[in-house]
């Protein structure tokens, strides 16, 4: 079943290169491309094929996992559409995007291409280990003709209903995820003003009843001052304001979602936007002020 299409990735970062992993293990032979030449190099050290993104744009699945809505809405544009002429091919989504314009663009591409969302809930460490769980919105018809390609991405994945769900329901996870990066980086900052030892203390959260995934996750990078990414704080920012911007359109208030983006922009503004989104801790500490001895 793996060797009889062709599938194809556009924009391997972290959650492309994480999902070209899942695929490579299943015995199918991805062909990827990105716009960072070092990026498709070392897609084709890993076990891919590097590609042009005409070569992918051919597949006959293509899973975009770039940015955000703007290039995907380019690249389905620019490259799938013009290679869909006389050959129907099937689209897979992973990017966190604008699910309105997602849904729209589904219905205008259709039926050269066949588009459905596939974000993912977790970060691209636990997206390679398979601990990703796929959030999937469109067709009912193309969610099951790319079955085999969902398994193997996500182990675990939901068919969230009709075009732009998947990304609804990604976003409303992310906004939980994201408070709970921002609380636990706030306990641990008040834990050690308190005095406490913060890997000590971590210890004994994890076992109280305040205990999240988080926690595992994230914690020990806080503590350790390790920000090698698994994900991007700029990314949650993009994502953030996309929340907003949604609820806004919806007439709800999200004091905390703000909050959080307030964060974030000052990690930005700190030069931290490229470091792992555990980065959080550093400006919850650049909020205290200094003990005098």
């Amino acid at each position: 079943m793996t060797a009889a299409r062709l599938v194809g990735i556009g924009g391997i970062g972290l959650l492309g290169s994480a999902l070209a992993h899942r695929l490579i293990g299943a015995g199918f032979d991805p062909k990827g491309y990105d716009i960072d030449a070092a990026k498709v190099a070392a897609f084709g050290q890993a076990g891919g094929v590097a590609a042009t993104l005409d070569e992918v744009a051919r597949c006959d699945v293509v899973l975009l996992a770039v940015f955000d809505t703007d290039q995907v809405e380019d690249v389905v544009r620019q490259a799938l559409l013009p290679a869909a002429a006389g050959a129907p091919k099937t689209v897979l989504v992973a990017s966190t995007c604008d699910p309105d314009r997602i849904a729209a663009l589904i219905g205008q591409v259709a039926p050269q291409l066949r588009m459905i969302e596939a974000p993912v809930s977790g970060s691209s460490v636990q997206v390679r280990n398979g601990d990703g769980v796929g959030l999937i919105g469109g067709d009912r018809d193309t969610v099951d003709s790319v079955a085999d390609i969902l398994d193997a991405l996500y182990p675990k994945w939901f068919h969230m209903g009709a075009a732009g769900n998947g990304g609804r329901a990604k976003l409303a996870i992310n906004h939980i995820l994201g408070l709970n990066r921002l609380v636990l980086a706030e306990g641990l900052v008040f834990a050690e003003r308190l005095g406490l030892d913060a890997q000590s203390f971590l210890d004994v959260a994890r076992q109280s009843a305040a205990y999240s995934q988080v926690m595992d996750i994230k914690g020990g990078k806080m503590v350790s001052g390790d920000y090698t990414p698994q994900g991007f704080i700029h990314q949650s920012l993009k994502d953030f304001r996309l929340i907003l911007a949604l609820a806004a359109s919806r007439g709800q208030e999200m004091p905390l979602a703000a909050l959080n983006a307030a964060v974030l922009e000052a990690c930005v503004k700190h030069g931290e936007g490229e470091r792992d989104n555990a980065a959080v801790i550093e400006e919850i500490r650049r909020r205290g002020s200094k003990i005098s001895s």
